[in-house]
């Protein structure tokens, strides 16, 4: 098999946050390099040498790393896809742990768009959906198509959080709804929401570079922004963006991240109308049971439980 070898430069008061959003985003194995360690060996051991290498305690200084490995494969570069947003959003909420700065070994990180692109093929969905690459071409037959060049941005279809969406989404869009989509990525659930029938959708990320890939993706399957509306910020805590999202959806979709889910949970019903769903998804199987009680102690009723590949869907009214 092959691997794919990343690493994550932050502080040593990052290592243990960095460790748990690996964790969250299914990586199951890491190797730490605290600077803390590095220091702690320079001051108990000096009798041992006379020169250290200037170039490493530069290197070494006030830095950490943490490695892990992800296949080379759709699986792998989705996953991390996923990564790097929710290190996005770790560095919004905590300069402390700069720089937060992902690398691939031996691949810049300008160009893994294009490595992962040979792996990118046609995707079947759930019942209806059809997944397509820009670059590519398939038959549709009778699926409803999405056309999709998600860039740097987290929503390809290929990782399983994402699928589970796609699949609530066309169980719960019927026609004529209005959809709410929290931490939007390529926009391809907003997307999939408008190609099934909903009326308008609204969208936001906290990844700025989301709102021109979601609208280009709109773009690409004839969606305008008369349906669609992209904002970059927080849900969760910005007070003007949650004035432009309103109130009165029929669904709001959410696949994020453990941690957001929960925040969300008690603060989802104030943009739904009255019987509207709530779909979330990006929860870990170690987490799933977390995410539930929160969902329950916030009034939510689970209405269906889907999995795939370690990952949970909550469908909740």
């Amino acid at each position: 098999m092959d691997w794919l070898e990343l690493k994550i430069d932050t502080s040593p008061a990052g290592i243990e946050a960095v460790t748990e959003l690996l964790e969250e985003q299914g990586v199951t194995g890491v190797i730490i390099d605290d600077a803390r360690d590095f220091k702690d060996f320079m001051a108990h051991n000096q009798a041992y040498w006379d020169y250290v290498d200037d170039a490493l305690v530069r290197e070494k200084q006030g830095l950490s790393r943490v490695t892990f490995y992800v296949e080379n494969s759709p699986a792998g570069y989705g996953m991390i896809a996923a990564v790097r947003m929710a290190m996005h959003e770790l560095k919004q909420h905590h300069p402390e742990y700069a720089p937060l700065l992902l690398t691939m070994a031996n691949v810049k990180d300008e160009d893994w768009e294009n490595n992962w692109k040979k792996f990118y093929k046609p995707m079947e969905i759930g019942e209806r959906l059809l997944v397509i690459p820009a670059w590519e071409q398939a038959d549709p037959g009778q699926r409803v198509t999405l056309t999709l060049n998600p860039g740097l941005t987290f929503g390809t279809g290929s990782h399983a959080t994402t699928r589970l969406c796609l699949t609530a989404l066309e169980e719960r869009i019927h026609g004529g709804e209005r959809v709410l989509d929290l931490g939007c990525g390529s926009g391809i659930l907003s997307i999939a929401a408008l190609r099934l029938g909903a009326q308008s959708v609204f969208a936001c990320d906290i990844d700025e570079k989301c709102i021109d890939v979601a609208y280009e993706n709109a773009a690409l399957n004839g969606i305008g922004r008369d349906r669609l509306t992209v904002r970059q910020g927080d849900a969760t805590r910005e007070g003007p963006l949650r004035d432009a999202i309103g109130t009165g959806y029929d669904v709001v979709v959410a696949n994020i991240v453990a941690d957001v889910i929960i925040s969300l949970a008690p603060q989802v019903r104030h943009f739904l109308k009255k019987g509207g769903w709530f779909l979330t998804s990006g929860i870990i199987d170690e987490r799933a049971g977390e995410v539930a009680a929160a969902l329950r102690a916030a009034g939510w009723d689970i209405v269906k439980e889907s999995a795939s590949e370690g990952w949970f869907c909550y469908v909740c009214r």
